[in-house]
């Protein structure tokens, strides 16, 4: 097996390809060039360039082409900037600089595809089908999107154009994040807290029940769909394979599995969309209210007498613990115009607080259901 260095010594490599979480492109600070190798992946990342960089004596013949894949906005751009990072740290040379500025290539990519994990329900019959035991298999459902971002010089380096895979090569891979981001990744923030509040577990249950499937496509097609500024079909047929792929009987993705960090993600996911409805339409979305209404319950940390499974930063946990010590009407507002948790203050959307209060209320009265009904009708 060849070590580090050989590697990077091999002539007909061309390219870097790397998933190592969100987590993964980092800067640390105690990375050392002298140690074997760095902790993060882009202080190994430097090493290896340089080592490639030194046995080709600079040639700009032997750059790479690096592909992050990692589910972080402008990963590759990220990456880049951290290596030039430790390029100062490490005080190496320009011409070294220069050559990963130049004889390099960074694209920035997007990955769309639900890997649920480890199959631990049926991990015993697939691995009746293999002569070892395998620790390591994921379950992944069959649909993928690979957009990367390059020119015409990457599709001739990958001609994935002239195979019947969805992997695209284009100039701007924002719109396709954005529509991702907004609809799928969206409608699993959204529905988390209210599906779970409402007693259900996974992804499938929720879009299956006929209340809470409906409320998530509506919420999608009728309150996000119309603020993105792509092709409407195109959005409504992408938005209507993500609630095909939700419904994979193949793929049992706990809705408490994707609770995690759920107050940065309705910031990044859904809150986008409830303030492009309001600039657009002048009222309020009123399933992203509701459901946010639902994120706010949930993180009181008890719902009918039980723990509800908060996965969050400690400080999260503490701040909303402090505000539910609060009357109501002062925790909404004290809630909404905390920009630590949001970047401008929602108290200034009209009737934003009140709908929120209402919404609470109506939660605690009547339930998810019977909530929504007349949270809605008193809209009407």
């Amino acid at each position: 097996m060849r070590n580090f260095s050989e590697l990077a010594q091999e002539r007909e490599l061309e390219y870097v390809i790397s998933n190592t979480t969100e987590a993964g492109i980092r800067y640390d600070g105690n990375d050392q060039l002298e140690m074997s190798p760095p902790n993060s992946f882009p202080g190994k990342l430097t090493r290896f360039l340089l080592e490639r960089f030194q046995y080709f004596d600079g040639s700009t013949d032997f750059g790479l082409t690096i592909i992050p894949c990692e589910l972080i906005n402008y990963n590759a751009d990220t990456l880049k900037t951290v290596i030039l990072k430790y390029i100062d740290l490490w005080k190496l040379s320009e011409e070294f600089k220069n050559w990963v500025l130049n004889a390099c290539t960074f694209h920035n990519t997007l990955v769309d595809r639900i890997v649920p994990g480890y199959p631990k329900d049926t991990i015993e019959e697939y691995n009746s089908q293999l002569e070892y035991q395998d620790q390591l298999i994921v379950s992944a459902e069959t649909f993928f999107l690979w957009v990367i971002e390059g020119d015409d010089n990457l599709k001739k380096k990958l001609p994935f154009h002239k195979t019947s895979l969805d992997v695209r090569i284009v100039e701007d891979m924002q719109p396709f994040r954005t529509r991702k981001v907004r609809i799928l990744n969206g409608a699993h923030t959204a529905m988390v807290p209210f599906s779970l509040l409402y007693g259900n577990e996974t992804v499938k249950e929720t879009v299956d029940d006929g209340f809470t499937g409906h409320f998530i496509e509506s919420l999608i097609l009728e309150e996000v769909v119309p603020t993105l500024d792509m092709d409407q079909k195109e959005l409504e047929s992408f938005a209507k394979d993500v609630f095909d792929r939700f419904r994979n009987p193949f793929i049992k993705h706990q809705l408490s599995s994707i609770a995690l960090n759920s107050i940065s993600k309705f910031k990044v996911r859904v809150l986008p969309s409830l303030l492009r409805y309001i600039e657009l339409y002048q009222k309020m979305p009123l399933k992203i209210v509701f459901s946010f209404a639902c994120l706010i319950r949930f993180y009181q940390g008890r719902w009918k007498g039980k723990d509800v499974p908060l996965n969050d930063d400690d400080a999260i946990i503490k701040t909303f613990k402090n505000l539910w010590q609060l009357p109501a009407e002062d925790m909404v507002k004290e809630l909404l115009g905390n920009t630590a948790l949001r970047d401008t203050d929602l108290n200034q959307l009209h009737g934003l607080p009140a709908a929120i209060e209402k919404a609470l209320g109506l939660l605690e009265t009547d339930g998810v259901k019977e909530g929504y009904e007349k949270f809605e009708e008193s809209y009407k």
